[in-house]
């Protein structure tokens, strides 16, 4: 039986492991903590995220978990409403899932295979090689050092993968000019189905509810800006905050106060390695392209990779095909996807490039008029525009 190693159980990893064990390879997926439970993960799941998982056959299992769909998104601008957009079909549009309980479930999918064999709290720490080929990894395990031999390895270890840089794949970085600062504020707000983005020269603001209970919170800063606000604390940041918010929601904002004083911040990153692949090795994921945050598409780009990856990889392993098969099919995974990621990542460019232009153009741009402009004219070209992050660039389908 073939087998192989999948270093990092998020998403692509725990997807990818499942599809593979259902074809019988011998999978053994490596997972750096011992559970699930993260600050913070990207959770909003696009249509196209979505059906890859119902291609994976576990959209049942997904629709079963508590998942949050707002059904109204405003965009205001100040305390001026400049559009609201009423979503008719909430559940067939982008859901909001928390990771922790999704992976657990896919997991527990795949270890109905007796061919799937979990490691929680195992760190990679090497790739091993032989005759200038990847046949397994190193590990520190909660029982000590071990190896771990596969025919192949697939990294999906995110963007700090220790698999693309020990396979010494360079990245080519897009420069970004922001960061997030992503905090949770306990309890409901409004209905619970609403969701906003506030818009200006300079910041955005976004908020969307989450099925545990909480309203997720993200502000979107010039890069860099954290560390005079992390010093002024919770007071200081939401009055940093306010002029650019509703009362709405500085009142709620306010009255939640105390668990803004720890908020986490994510360290924008935009990138992807030139070459994906090497003898007996594979990244994919962000462990091959960091997303932007720009349209939630990390999780999204990460679970398609997942179906391309076991329709070429899934077929050879399965057939017992020799290491030049192997890395032939892995060379098409990279082929097959990085057009779609591409353009992606550069659509995700062109908000920011926008909002923190050190131009006359900014505030011009970012503007109620032309907001409103927008609204009344250019609907149809908004939509097209946007239409890629929600259903992808290109067709993905499991074989």
């Amino acid at each position: 039986m073939a087998s192989v190693a999948i270093v990092g159980a998020g998403p692509a990893g725990a997807v990818l492991s499942y599809l593979l064990a259902r074809r019988g390879v011998d999978v053994t997926l490596l997972e750096r903590q011992t559970d699930f439970a993260r600050e913070f993960r990207g959770e909003v799941l696009m249509p196209s995220g979505t059906e890859a998982i119902a291609q994976a056959g576990l959209l049942e299992k997904l629709d079963a978990l508590a998942y949050g769909a707002a059904n109204k998104i405003g965009i205001f601008r100040g305390d001026r409403e400049v559009v609201t957009v009423t979503i008719d079909n909430p559940a067939n549009g982008p859901r909001v899932t928390p990771q922790a309980p999704m992976l657990e479930m896919i997991v527990g999918e795949a270890s109905r295979f007796p061919n799937f064999r979990l490691e929680r709290g195992t760190t990679v720490r090497e790739l091993m090689r032989e005759n200038g080929r990847v046949v397994g990894v190193k590990a520190d395990t909660r029982a000590g050092s071990r190896e771990f031999r596969a025919d192949f390895v697939i990294g999906t270890d995110g963007r700090a993968s220790i698999v693309r840089r020990q396979a010494g794949f360079a990245p080519d970085r897009i420069q970004q000019a922001f960061d997030v600062v992503w905090a949770r504020v306990p309890g409901t707000f409004l209905d619970g189905r609403t969701a906003r983005g506030y818009i200006g020269r300079g910041h955005l603001f976004i908020m969307y509810p989450s099925p545990e209970g909480h309203l997720q919170i993200g502000w979107v800063i010039k890069k860099g800006a954290f560390g005079d606000l992390r010093r002024i604390g919770a007071e200081g940041w939401l009055g940093a905050m306010a002029p650019h918010l509703s009362r709405d929601v500085v009142d709620y904002l306010e009255a939640g106060r105390a668990s803004l004083k720890h908020p986490v911040l994510l360290d924008v990153v935009c990138d992807r390695v030139r070459q994906w692949s090497a003898p007996g090795v594979l990244v994919i994921g962000d462990a091959a392209h960091t997303m932007s945050p720009v349209g939630a598409q990390g999780i999204n780009i990460a679970l398609r990779d997942t179906i391309v990856a076991a329709n070429h990889l899934g077929a050879a392993l399965a057939s017992g095909a020799g290491p030049a098969e192997l890395d032939e099919a892995a060379r098409r995974v990279q082929a097959e996807r990085i057009a779609e990621v591409a353009a992606i990542q550069d659509m995700q460019q062109l908000g920011p490039r926008i909002l923190f232009a050190n131009s006359i153009l900014s505030p011009i741009m970012t503007s109620a008029p032309l907001i409103w402009f927008a609204r009344r004219f250019l609907t149809g070209a908004i939509a097209e525009r946007v239409r890629p992050f929600i259903r992808g660039v290109s067709v993905v389908r499991l074989e």
